[in-house]
């Protein structure tokens, strides 16, 4: 099992991920635009140039950042997602219920998408959103 932290942007991605490989004298990898997104996702101008995803590994763990798409909220301090990543799916599913119990609300249902057979984000009861995601995808 992964366990990364995931941080968004708000057009600053790029900019972000050199200053923290610069500073764990890492690298940046994987850098994604909007526009490198498959063709069914329509995606406005102003988000083409956005960093869709890209990572940088630090002490073992990745540090990944993105830029939100425009018109969706940021709010500062609170941008960034813990993120459980396994092969697991069945952990997966029981990680993302037991998130969820004691009112914690659904923020995108597991599901397969283009970066992961399964992915899906929920808020636990405390305000911290996860991610969870299909490792090797």
């Amino acid at each position: 099992m992964t366990f990364d932290l995931f941080l968004s942007f708000d057009g600053q991605a790029r900019e972000a991920a050199e200053f923290y490989a610069k500073v764990f004298r890492s690298e940046v990898q994987r850098v994604m635009t909007y526009s490198q997104m498959p063709a069914e996702y329509e995606v406005p101008e102003a988000d083409k140039n956005k960093i869709v995803y890209c990572h940088v590994p630090v002490f073992g763990h990745n540090l990944m950042l993105c830029d939100v798409p425009a018109g969706m909220p940021l709010t500062v301090g609170t941008n960034f997602n813990p993120t459980l990543g396994t092969g697991d799916k069945d952990e997966i599913r029981r990680l993302f219920a037991a998130l969820q119990e004691g009112g914690g609300e659904v923020g995108m249902e597991l599901q397969s998408t283009f970066w992961s057979e399964l992915y899906g984000m929920v808020t636990d009861r405390f305000g911290i959103t996860w991610q969870f995601s299909c490792a090797g995808q």
